[in-house]
């Protein structure tokens, strides 16, 4: 053991529970949140504790730990399941510097759950950003998590990068991913960061976007990014990396105005770029207004283009004013002499968690809808630039994810977080819905009144099962426990509950995006 880690054992009474290992600089640092201090006209006890993004299992953790050799407390790993779960999200090191604190905007936390020939363990870490780094050795919050307060003056000049939003191993480096920087590179075993920003050797300019989408046929990794120009430009980017991380593609292209663009579809002729009704605008700033808002006035858009074709051929579609943030998945079908583009997403009728400009409203919080399944077809073979939009399913969720075998391709299966239950503050996603956009069937697993699931993840039983038979795997909040479980869900039935439930030495706040990273040879 280093002189930097130590470790607790955790009593129940007088028996030994549990032995956890835990890095001492980074908790010795760790923010006292229940401090009465004051920044910004705001008493950080009393935020901490009226915030709905800062309560319950919303509020970050405060320690970096190591657990090895995990307790399987329920059923047993199935053999062939062998990989890392990967989680990020916003974990804010410093107590905001004012109430108009933002979910989105804070640094990001890796949480890695290990899985070996029935052998589990856990590790966590932050991203070593600039903006950690500096906070770290100031002791104190100096960059704002807010959308309209401003930074300290010792922060201003802190380039932002929260690295928070999602992370992929691809090309041999773990990328902790947002829609506002280039990506951080970390060890995918370690989680040590490597690199603050990595731009593919200098090759890559701008932004990447938060989801990247790998074709499972090239191992390509194609993504986008928006404001690709400069903060508030009206301008996109598209990159292909190869499987072993090499850039080999990277255009810039004009758009219609500075979408908040969450995310986009590749198929396997074509890419699909979609601009919302939701939009970055600096006039707006300077005019008093939110930086980030839903505009209906500015309707819908889709951007598409053949994967060997130049961006300067992009075609464009426009409909109603709506907004998804993420992406099922998308293909290209060809039937009867016509060419479709078919796109599946999360559907909501405006943006939550930002203004309504059309309402003159504050953000509504995710309570206040969900996305529902919805298919977008585009007959590349027309000359009109509408569309047709079709409901998949009446069940709303967030966060899909497909059998990534399927990619880019004609598919029939995908699994989503939803929420069925009561709110109460605190809550979140309760349940995990299995849907066959095919047959329109799904398939619920809820683990209980109270308990919360984080995004999906599937694992294919073995290279040659068929789509869809395999493995959910996920993590289970327990507030009675105040603790997370990573848990197996077999696709056999997912309404079962699981089939494996492994305990974790901490809990791990409700967040954005993860992946799976197989190990298998």
């Amino acid at each position: 053991m280093s002189e930097s880690q130590f470790y607790i054992l955790e009593l129940d009474g007088d028996s030994p529970i549990k032995l956890m290992q835990f890095d001492w600089v980074a908790l010795r640092r760790a923010p006292m949140w229940r401090l009465n201090l004051k920044r910004g006209g705001e008493t950080m006890e009393n935020l901490n504790h009226t915030h709905l993004q800062l309560m319950g299992n919303y509020a970050p953790i405060s320690m970096e730990a190591d657990a090895p050799d995990l307790l399987v407390t329920e059923g047993k790993i199935p053999a062939g399941l062998n990989g890392v779960l990967y989680r990020n999200g916003a974990n804010p090191m410093f107590p905001p510097l004012s109430s108009d604190h933002h979910w989105f905007l804070s640094e990001g936390m890796i949480h890695a759950v290990y899985v070996k020939d029935g052998q589990v363990s856990y590790r966590n870490r932050w991203v070593r950003t600039q903006q950690y780094l500096a906070q770290r050795e100031a002791g104190h919050r100096l960059v704002t998590t807010g959308l309209k307060s401003p930074s300290l003056p010792e922060g201003e000049n802190i380039p932002k990068h929260f690295a928070a939003t999602h992370v992929l191993f691809h090309g041999g480096k773990l990328l902790a991913l947002d829609e506002w920087c280039g990506p951080a590179a970390l060890d995918g075993d370690t989680l040590e960061t490597v690199v603050e920003t990595w731009d593919f050797e200098g090759k890559h300019k701008g932004a990447l976007s938060a989801h990247p989408h790998i074709d499972p046929d090239t191992g390509e990794m194609h993504g986008f990014g928006y404001q690709a120009g400069g903060f508030g430009t009206a301008e996109m980017s598209y990159s292909v990396v190869d499987k072993n991380g090499n850039l080999i593609r990277h255009d810039h292209f004009p758009v219609p105005f500075c979408s908040i663009a969450h995310d986009f579809a590749i198929t396997k002729e074509h890419v699909i770029f979609p601009l919302f009704a939701a939009d970055i605008n600096l006039q707006r700033v300077a005019n008093g207004g939110p930086l980030g808002a839903y505009d209906p006035a500015l309707g819908t858009h889709f951007g598409i283009m053949r994967r060997d074709g130049d961006v300067s051929e992009m075609r464009w579609f426009r409909g109603k004013a709506t907004y998804a943030f993420h992406t099922i998945n998308a293909y290209t079908e060809h039937k009867d002499g016509r060419t479709k583009v078919v796109l599946d997403m999360m559907q909501y009728p405006h943006l939550p968690l930002f203004p309504d400009l059309s309402k003159n409203s504050e953000p509504e919080w995710i309570r206040d809808g969900n996305g529902v399944p919805v298919r977008w077809t585009f007959d590349m073979d027309s000359n009109e630039d509408g569309y047709t939009e079709e409901v998949l399913s009446s069940v709303a969720g967030e966060f899909p994810v497909v059998d990534e075998r399927y990619v880019g391709k004609r598919y029939s299966k995908c699994f989503y977080a939803a929420f069925l239950g009561e709110w109460v503050d605190g809550s979140y996603y309760d349940a995990i819905v299995q849907l066959d956009v095919v047959t329109r069937e799904h398939k619920e697993y809820r683990p209980g009144k109270g308990h919360y699931v984080l995004e999906p993840a599937f694992v294919p039983r073995d290279k040659n099962a068929p789509e869809g038979d395999g493995w959910v795997v996920t993590i289970v909040y327990d507030p009675e426990r105040n603790l997370s479980d990573f848990i197996v869900l077999d696709t056999t039935d997912i309404s079962k509950g699981p089939i494996a439930r492994v305990e974790l030495p901490t809990r791990i706040p409700f967040g954005f995006h993860g992946s799976w990273r197989s190990l298998e040879a």
